[in-house]
């Protein structure tokens, strides 16, 4: 067998999963975010793709194969090319013709269908493919929860409305649902962010796991879950406080929210703070009330730019703002905008626009104006919920699938139409639904595992069997455990036979590392009695079974 198991924990591995795959030798780092599969691991991904493939299938897709190269005209034509920045990996031919790697396929899979999709007689379509992706990850970590060179799954739905796209959505919810609980994973379905996908209604699938990148907020008085990029909580009831005249105050050496609270002595969320960002080359004012913190997730979709960060002080100062005592009062030439919760309060204390000062009794939209309105706030545990009213909750999870209602935002501007029944031209309505295969093995791992090593579910072992030869240079047991291999694959258990000339204790290391569900044991002291030693990877205990009975246990162990 090719790979070789290590007895150290690899400096380098962050996360339990990454430690066991690395130890286990089923995988190797070939560049940053980049990992080759050895032979034990490609068993379980080819284990989990079929999993897949069977449900896609018995859903209704249609699977097929599209090309990694592809032309930089349809991310263009999408509008794509800027959304995914960076992460979008180019080159260009020998003919100067710019490509790019696809990191998805909506674009290739729009043209297809445009191409191929007439009449409403041709629809409804459910498209998927099991494919190596790319993303340049600015920080791949984890091992393979997130990487630059990746397997996926990703199915695409068309349909002829949204009534349509609601039952396209409604089979792969449950469809991925079947996936996962087929691979023995207990996972959350959450309300989830849609990125640079674009799209409507959208939600992951996660593994709860203490070392998952997702941060999941869920309500402990309802079924309320949320990835906390597009989690949302109640902001208090607005408030029926008169309106009091603006005054401007000293407040000396105050420039945060809780020094200049305090110095007045009002409650945070009495106060407005500003956070100054470059939008794409531009500075945005962002103002929002101060026990609350901007979710930089939700403000990218409210701009719906490329590229946000924080400005350095010296972007501040060229605006004419000032750090510390800023607000959108007197504000002009810069664009502002506003968490909602500015219109949950009165009365609000503000920057002053100079060093040392603050208004009392700030009030929109009476004494500032802003550009835009909506929700920018992170979410985080001891919020209320919005649905409930009850304390909302974190834990942290590994996204392992993430489904979308696409619309008609890709059909609109690819020209992907199809004549209805009256004749009348409409644009296809999308859907788009992708599992990481990797990230899926890796979650398995996080879940199924203990000290010692992997526990596979059943569903997606290497092998059924970790059948182990005691003594092997004694020729009873060499022919024994011979036999038994043969017979067993035979009938139709997968085996891996350790013949190795080493230690029982280098043998059930390994046995407990790779996770094989049952181990079974030949030796001289167990042929004595005609039988093998066989222990579930779950239990301590062994059992000794005779070896005409062999077959019939393992049945009854792996069922």
């Amino acid at each position: 067998m090719f790979g070789k198991t290590l007895r150290e924990v690899p400096s380098e591995a962050e996360t339990v999963s990454h430690q066991l795959l690395l130890k286990a030798g089923m995988i190797h780092q070939v560049a940053s975010g980049v990992y080759a599969y050895l032979p034990v691991a490609w068993r379980v991904l080819r284990k989990i793709e079929q999993i897949i493939r069977e449900e896609m299938n018995a859903a209704g897709g249609q699977e097929l194969s599209m090309p990694v190269l592809q032309p930089f005209e349809v991310w263009e034509e999408s509008g794509r090319d800027l959304a995914f920045g960076k992460g979008l990996f180019t080159l260009h031919d020998r003919r100067e013709r710019k490509l790019a790697l696809g990191p998805t396929h909506e674009e290739v899979i729009t043209d297809l269908v445009r191409r191929n999709v007439k009449s409403y007689r041709d629809l409804p379509l459910m498209l998927y493919q099991i494919q190596t992706k790319f993303r340049d990850e600015p920080r791949p970590r984890g091992g393979l929860v997130r990487v630059r060179e990746f397997i996926m799954k990703d199915l695409y739905s068309f349909d002829v409305n949204e009534e349509a796209l609601d039952v396209s959505y409604k089979t792969m919810l449950q469809a991925y649902k079947n996936i996962y609980a087929r691979c023995g994973l207990e996972t959350v379905v959450v309300e989830a962010d849609s990125g640079a996908i674009g799209g409507k209604d959208s939600h992951e699938f996660m593994v709860i796991a203490e070392t998952g990148e997702d941060e999941v907020i869920y309500c402990s008085g309802c079924d309320y879950s949320a990835n906390v990029d597009k989690a949302t909580c109640a902001k208090s009831n607005p408030s029926e406080e008169a309106l009091m005249t603006l005054e401007e105050v000293a407040t000396p050496g105050a420039r945060t929210i809780e020094e200049v609270a305090s110095f007045l002595g009002v409650p945070k969320d009495c106060t407005l703070k500003a956070v100054f960002y470059m939008v794409d080359g531009e500075l945005v004012f962002v103002t929002i009330r101060g026990d609350l913190e901007v979710n930089e997730v939700k403000l990218r979709n409210a701009l719906k730019c490329s590229d946000l960060r924080l400005a350095n002080d010296e972007e501040v100062r060229d605006a004419g703002l000032v750090a510390g005592s800023a607000s959108a009062i007197g504000l002009s030439g810069v664009k502002v905008i506003a968490d909602d919760s500015i219109t949950l309060g009165r009365n609000f204390v503000v920057g002053a626009n100079k060093a040392d000062a603050h208004f009392k009794n700030a009030n929109y939209p009476r004494d500032f104006k802003v550009d835009l309105i909506t929700d920018i706030a992170l979410v985080s545990a001891g919020h209320l919920c919005a649905e409930c009213g009850g304390e909302l909750l974190s834990t942290r999870g590994i996204e392992v699938g993430h489904i979308f209602k696409l619309g008609t935002v890709f059909s609109e501007r690819q020209g992907a139409f199809y004549l209805d029944r009256d004749g009348s031209q409409k644009s296809i309505v999308m859907g788009c639904y992708g599992i990481g295969i990797g990230r899926l093995l890796a979650a398995a791992i996080e879940q199924n595992h203990d000290e010692k090593g992997i526990i596979w579910p059943v569903s997606l072992t290497p092998y059924h069997v970790y059948l182990c030869g005691l003594d092997m240079e004694n020729g009873v047991v060499d022919s024994a455990a011979e036999k038994l291999y043969s017979e067993l694959e035979r009938k139709g258990f997968e085996v891996l036979f350790d013949d190795r000339i080493e230690s029982a204790g280098v043998k059930f290391n390994d046995a407990d590392l790779l996770g094989v569900p049952v181990r079974i044991i030949v030796s001289q002291r167990t042929l004595k009695s005609n039988s093998v030693e066989v222990k579930l990877r779950r239990d301590k205990e062994t059992e000794l079974v005779p070896l005409e009975e062999v077959e019939k246990k393992l049945t009854t162990l792996l069922r």
